[in-house]
């Protein structure tokens, strides 16, 4: 079926949107659209000139006989912050206050909306990054881990507690709680992960970064190199932190049990990606 040209570009923009980080040969464009290879150009330059204007992505040309286009998630902080600020209006709602001074967040990690808009936003940071696996700890990080590594085009590996029969031979190490200062276990199948395997760590909440600390060790096991670390929501006031260089949407700042009163405000996101 032959296809008119504003047929094309919507189809030619749902596909690209649908494989993010994946090389599409003009040819390939060519033969579905039954089009010229200069008539394909004409129309990538269009979308990729809209993907930058409405600050959803842009498009890298790769030239060459092998080469194509890939589609890279960018999110402009014009569209980023209101969002992170709606978070965090979000999170700071008292009714959220647990005993103990717990944050109920499974609301949150819940909606797809919510997670969708949090992954892309984190995985424009590393859009451009070489990044194998997307890495996170069961179990709930595992929506915001998810919704990162289908915007990288990337498999999602689940570090566990403990070992499950359908997991096959796996590989576990010992690790200290950076908050409770426990002695806790980590558990990764042997299959998940390939040696040498560029690791971006998602999680939906950091104290002290224990967690994250006993990910990056797991990951030594399998000669593995971290490419980055991304929470959600990181706890501001913390004595030891545990962990440096990583990217956060949102701080928690203070928790006052009394007044049942919870104050956040946007993470590093920002200034980290100036």
């Amino acid at each position: 079926m032959k296809f008119r040209r504003s047929e094309r570009l919507i189809d030619m923009t749902n596909y690209l949107l649908d494989h993010p980080r994946q090389l599409v040969p003009l040819t390939f464009f060519a033969e579905r659209y039954e089009s010229a290879k200069s008539s394909i150009s004409e129309d990538l330059a269009i979308v990729k000139e809209t993907f930058e204007q409405q600050g959803i992505g842009t498009l890298q040309t790769v030239p060459g006989a092998a080469g194509g286009v890939k589609f890279l998630v960018q999110i402009s902080e014009e569209k980023a912050r209101p969002f992170v600020k709606e978070l965090c209006d979000l999170i700071a709602t008292p009714d959220r206050l647990l005993p103990g001074g717990y944050l109920y967040l499974t609301d949150i990690l819940g909606d797809p909306q919510i997670v969708q808009k949090a992954g892309r936003i984190i995985a424009s940071a590393y859009s451009e990054a070489k990044i194998d696996v997307v890495m996170t700890v069961a179990t709930k990080g595992i929506p915001l881990a998810y919704a990162v590594a289908s915007q990288l085009n990337a498999p999602v590996v689940i570090v566990r507690r403990d070992s499950k029969v359908t997991e096959g031979p796996t590989v576990s190490i010992n690790y200290v709680s950076g908050s409770t200062k426990r002695i806790q276990t980590m558990v990764l199948s042997k299959r998940s992960l390939t040696e040498g395997s560029r690791v971006l760590i998602v999680d939906d909440f950091m104290k002290a970064g224990g967690t994250v600390i006993g990910m990056i060790s797991l990951l030594e096991e399998f000669n593995g190199t971290v490419a980055g670390i991304a929470v959600l929501v990181e706890a501001e006031k913390i004595e030891e932190r545990l962990v440096d260089n990583y990217l956060s949407l949102v701080q928690l700042s203070d928790v006052d049990l009394k007044e049942k009163k919870i104050n956040v405000k946007e993470g590093n996101f920002f200034t980290l990606n100036q």
